[in-house]
């Protein structure tokens, strides 16, 4: 508990200055934020995954900006006290899950005016999609692959947009011996020929990482480029783009090249819109040091392009990009009618198809395209009046749990219902049921949710989840029978939320835009605080 005090110490302490400080016209202006998150453990034999040693765990961040002019600049200190369990700087990053670590990882100072820029320090940003080079934090990941380095950028009016960075990424507590970096053009062929009835960009990017592998200097650099289109025009969008990525010695020791496709089409016109969109991948996990492990260790991004969920049991298996080797796509269908009469008066209704498969024939045992991920799903929303809103969500997932080596799938059929009702301006209550049918794998799952709001400041809530499991055709029963509760609620003040829950969680993915981490199941008391000034 010594931990957990000194933790509650430097967030009072944070808090009581969290009011933006001006410095004046001269003096520029501070600002920043606070964020932690904690859990006290507790002991259950329920439960496979015994409690750490420590009981405890907290990750926390404070960030401070400066700002005067064009000039500005910050810091980011993180403390990890240890680190939460199912965090993989825990397991890579501190050497001990009950190591003790302050860090301050990110610090930067840049100068911008309105056509240049130069920034020094920690460096976040993307290159086009992000499948060549992409470096970011998320949190509730506990992901952060900022570079310390450097970067430029430079813009000629509304026509050429370029930038150059460099430097040495990040993994987990410390920044790797390896160099990383390249340069991104976009030209608004729109803007140079005038047309002003839609948007035309071609763009290209090239990105490299250095490290020495023992062997010869071409073995050492590897090369990655990129080719994109954006096109705009009355509704109508369109997207596209080719990449190539030279051998890549860090992912085996003969050496692999890869390449990915990108395509997207949309349509949007009064109350109707429709997206699809479709991606190859071939060899395209790109780690940042051939000495490094676990999720964090990457140098691009490979979004899963699948419908991302809120709801329990529809979000209980999703799908992981196959970086090895996939095909396929996903499509959205969007149509809203609202009532001429009374605008608190409409219907929502939505469509969603993805589905992805196997490149190549070595991937499977078979050596045909194996599936490795199906969801149909379509949800309907009713907004009834001021007071009265309903939502009702099917979703028929399938999915290889051997990600496609073995021609095997489970499958999975999820009912919701949403309805919420406000009783006045500040007070609300939300329910949802819901129903997860399957003959396989854990079986059925039956959850529910109770939430009531008092805006602006308080939030109550009260889950579970149980799995009843399923005795199937053969007489054989599937499923664990453990329940997954959870109570909580929240407050805010100001900018600032103190969130308090206790409960069990369930241990399995928890996934961020296609990016995954595995969270061991727990019970436990869940305390965060966010924070900015």
């Amino acid at each position: 508990m010594k931990k957990f005090t000194i933790a509650v110490v430097a967030l009072l302490s944070a808090y009581a200055a969290s009011a933006q400080i001006n410095l004046g016209e001269k003096g520029g202006v501070i600002s920043g934020s606070v964020e932690s998150n904690n859990i006290v453990y507790f002991n259950d034999k329920a439960l496979s995954t015994p409690a750490p040693d420590t009981h405890f765990g907290s990750n926390d961040y404070i960030k401070v900006d400066y700002a005067i002019d064009r000039f500005s600049a910050g810091i980011q200190v993180e403390t990890y006290l240890p680190a939460l369990q199912g965090y993989e700087i825990g397991n890579y990053g501190l050497g001990k899950m009950h190591d003790f670590k302050v860090l301050i990882p990110q610090v930067y100072a840049q100068w911008q005016d309105k056509h240049y820029s130069v920034t020094v320090g920690n460096i976040f940003d993307q290159f086009g999609n992000g499948l060549i080079f992409r470096t970011f934090e998320d949190r509730q990941l506990g992901f952060n692959n900022g570079m310390l380095g450097a970067r430029v950028t430079a813009n000629i009016g509304n026509y050429v947009a370029v930038k150059a960075l460099y430097g040495r990424p990040r993994l987990y507590t410390n920044y790797q011996t390896c160099w990383a970096g390249g340069a991104d053009l976009s030209l608004s062929l729109g803007d140079m020929f005038g047309f002003k009835q839609g948007a035309l960009f071609i763009e290209g990017s090239y990105a490299n990482r250095y490290e020495n592998l023992g062997t010869t200097t071409t073995q050492n650099l590897l090369n990655m480029y990129s080719a994109r289109l954006n096109f705009d025009i009355a509704g109508f969008n369109l997207r596209g783009e080719y990449v190539g990525k030279g051998k890549d010695y860090a992912t085996s020791t003969e050496g692999h090249k890869g390449k990915a496709v990108y395509g997207e089409v949309g349509y949007a016109t009064g109350g109707f819109s429709f997206t699809a969109m479709g991606r190859m991948l071939d060899r395209m996990a790109t780690p940042l040091t051939i000495n490094g492990n676990g999720t964090g260790n990457t140098l691009n991004y490979l979004p899963a392009l699948t419908r991302q969920y809120t709801y329990m049991l529809a979000n209980l298996n999703p799908y992981q990009v196959n970086a090895e080797g996939e095909m396929g796509g996903q499509a959205d269908f969007y149509y809203s009618y609202r009532s001429k009469s009374n605008r608190y008066r409409y219907w929502n209704f939505h469509l969603n198809y993805s589905t992805y498969y196997t490149l190549r024939k070595g991937q499977s045992k078979s050596g045909n395209h194996e599936l490795l991920w199906q969801d149909i799903n379509f949800d309907v929303e009713r907004q009834w009046g001021k007071k009265l809103k309903t939502t009702f969500l099917y979703s028929f997932q399938e999915w290889n749990p051997y990600h496609g080596y073995h021609h095997r799938t489970y499958v999975s059929n999820i009912f919701v219902a949403d309805v919420q009702y406000k009783f006045d301006r500040k007070k609300s209550l939300r329910v949802e049921a819901q129903y997860l049918l399957s003959g396989e794998y854990e079986g059925d799952w039956v959850a529910g949710l109770v939430e009531f709001n008092l805006a602006p400041r308080w939030s109550f809530f009260v889950s579970d989840m149980y799995n009843h499991g399923r005795t199937d055709k053969n007489g054989e029963y599937k499923g664990t029978k453990k329940n997954y509760y959870s109570v909580g609620g929240s407050y805010t003040i100001k900018r600032t939320r103190i969130q308090l829950s206790y409960g069990r969680n369930r241990a399995g993915f928890i996934c961020s835009g296609g990016v995954c981490r595995y969270s061991p199941e727990y019970n436990g008391i869940n305390i965060a605080v966010t924070s900015s000034f």
